[in-house]
């Protein structure tokens, strides 16, 4: 069945369950996991929505994202050896989100990518766009969306 799936995760609740429905699955076809999060880089001007704030400042805050976001893809790994489960721990810089998942993928040879919806509807989603919507009409790779 699937050999390689990545799980791209955010830390909220309904990305959560997508990790562990990713989880089950790859224990049940025997797959290895890439656990991916994706980490944005801090806006370094007003016109691409930042504050004024001094170098060293952004150095910190992105530290910060970067630690969050390896403690987070430490615990994916973690659950997944606790199922049994081979799960590589993955972080990628990017302000393209759904691009990054898309190249992870392929760079780390995934059959599969599990991520769940982000659940908004209606104006909200029009305005603020959808990751999930991208990678599931750019990608190559089967997606597997959970709400």
């Amino acid at each position: 069945m699937y050999k390689r799936i990545l799980i791209a995760t955010d830390g909220s609740p309904l990305s959560d369950k997508a990790v562990a429905s990713g989880l089950a699955l790859a224990r049940l076809s025997s797959a290895k996991v890439v656990a991916l999060k994706v980490i944005p880089r801090y806006p370094r001007n007003y016109f691409e929505g930042g504050l004024p704030i001094d170098s060293a400042d952004i150095e910190r805050v992105e530290k910060q994202w970067s630690d969050a976001a390896q403690t987070l893809v430490d615990k994916v790994r973690d659950m997944g050896e606790g199922e049994g489960v081979e799960v590589k721990a993955v972080l990628a810089k990017s302000d393209l989100v759904a691009e990054a998942i898309i190249a992870a993928a392929k760079k780390h040879k995934c059959d599969l990518i599990v991520m769940a919806s982000h659940g908004r509807k209606g104006l909200k989603r029009l305005l603020l766009g959808s990751e999930t919507q991208h990678v599931l009409t750019h990608s190559h790779i089967p997606v597997l969306v959970l709400r």
